[in-house]
């Protein structure tokens, strides 16, 4: 049995995945601040000496691989593992992956090439395993119908935020100081500590959430021996997840130009001094997570506050990719800005205002797609329906990676302004299309008949 214990009125289990992926994600996200500015440098700092092209090139194609493997992941952990044995497998094979590109490859007797290789497919076969599980198990501390929900993702959420925020402080100091390998270590250091905390006490505080596969629960609740075939409803519901993944990707695909493109650009065309300070490239990635935590609880009691003309999820994706087109307009400024002189640093600003919206979009789609999917999605495919989300966002990551790589033929100005056009479009469709959307839910958007009083029991815990 789940044990009941409560922390401001959610189980306390909540808090043991959130300091979970907090770690995870700081592991995660110091290695990805770096990743390209290491592939980049010149040998003789460290780094590979890769050209822009080559490093973009294969930072699409490493993010696209740590999206896709969830679906993977999710299918061995609702059939065979279950979740939390696929956690810690995933998180064992991660902290080995870090520890890997952090050991010079002569200590392990293979070529240096191949050692850096090995080390991030650790990464991306244990990030399929963890990914989709973490997530999914928050939605199984609730019943259905269980109008906490959203507020657990949106506490889970800030979790995330919390670990990438310090990840690009933590990794951008460590490598200034020590140089790129150190970087890496940090990494290791986190994800050890995320595996070490599920290890320890995720008995006592999950009880027996994620031990049993789901595709076995689902079948014991319906007191049957064989998988018994989606009703209309659950295929109406899986059409509605499906329907939303693929505007994830385009808002993705821009999204993510934050570690690869737009990364590039704040080391070479940003001035980043304040006195005789310069300010790390790698610090810049953490004004997202920073701008998550601080305008999380202010969006949730907006929601709140709007009360019946609270937007439903489509109309907040909708927002989600205004918002993203706002921000690659701050990034045409900067560009405007250069006037055609690559030799001209731009202001700082430019990349503040691009990642705050970034960030308010971030915020209208992220913890709302999450929390949706584990309404949606039937029990015997939870975490499978959460690996498929999870693997548009690979094919976006792939897509920016790509974008990001042609910036030597088509230009930043081209890019950014591309994508702020694709954006609004696909916002303009997300509007004309939310009613139906909402009706192939049959009603698992809760607030749709839910009292003010529950709205605010929702909310009030974020």
């Amino acid at each position: 049995m789940q044990n009941q214990q409560q922390y401001f009125g959610h189980p306390r289990g909540l808090f043991l995945l959130f300091s979970t992926e907090l770690w995870e994600r700081f592991s995660y996200y110091a290695m990805r601040a770096i990743l390209v500015l290491y592939l980049t440098d010149a040998t003789i700092n460290g780094g590979l000496g890769w050209s822009t092209k080559d490093a973009l090139d294969l930072y699409g194609t490493y993010t696209g691989l740590v999206y896709i493997t969830p679906l993977i992941g999710g299918y061995l952990a609702d059939n065979y593992l279950g979740q939390r044995r696929s956690i810690l497998i995933g998180g064992a094979l991660m902290a080995i992956g870090q520890f890997t590109l952090a050991m010079p490859a002569e200590a392990i007797g293979i070529a240096p090439m191949h050692s850096f290789y090995l080390g991030l497919g650790l990464l991306i076969a244990g990030n399929g395993l963890f990914k989709p599980n973490i997530s999914t198990m928050v939605g199984d501390l609730y019943q259905e119908g269980d109008n906490r929900r959203d507020g657990a993702f949106t506490i889970f959420y800030m979790g995330i935020n919390i670990g990438a925020l310090l990840a690009g402080v933590v990794a951008g100091s460590v490598t200034n100081s020590f140089g790129w390998k150190a970087g890496f270590v940090a990494a290791g250091i986190g994800m050890l500590i995320s595996l070490v905390m599920q290890m320890t006490l995720a008995q006592s505080w999950l009880g027996n959430i994620g031990k049993v596969p789901a595709a076995k629960r689902a079948m014991e609740k319906t007191k049957s021996q064989t998988k018994q075939p989606l009703t209309k409803e659950e295929f109406d519901r899986i059409k509605v997840i499906l329907i939303m993944s693929l505007f994830t990707i385009v808002f993705w695909a821009g999204f993510e130009q934050a570690g690869g493109l737009m990364n590039i650009y704040t080391q070479q065309y940003t001035d980043r001094m304040i006195g005789s300070f310069e300010i790390p490239a790698a610090w810049f990635q953490s004004l997202n997570p920073f701008f998550i935590i601080t305008l999380a609880p202010v969006l949730a009691v907006f929601w709140v506050k709007l009360g019946k003309r609270e937007p439903n999820s489509p109309v907040k994706f909708a927002l989600a990719m205004f918002f993203l087109a706002l921000g690659f307009l701050c990034m045409v400024g900067a560009v405007l800005e250069q006037g055609g002189d690559t030799s001209v640093k731009t202001s700082m600003l430019w990349l503040v205002g691009a990642f705050f919206f970034h960030t308010l979009g971030e915020l209208c789609l992220s913890p709302i797609g999450l929390s949706l999917v584990t309404k949606l999605a039937p029990l015997r495919l939870a975490s499978l329906m959460m690996g498929a989300w999870f693997g548009c966002n690979a094919i976006a990551n792939y897509v920016a990676g790509y974008v990001g790589s042609h910036v030597g033929e088509l230009g930043a100005m081209a890019i950014f302004s591309g994508i702020a056009v694709t954006a609004t479009v696909s916002g303009a469709i997300l509007l004309l299309f939310a009613n139906k959307l909402v009706f192939w839910m049959h009603g698992a958007e809760g607030y749709v008949e839910a009292s003010s009083e529950e709205k605010q029991a929702e909310v009030q815990p974020a």
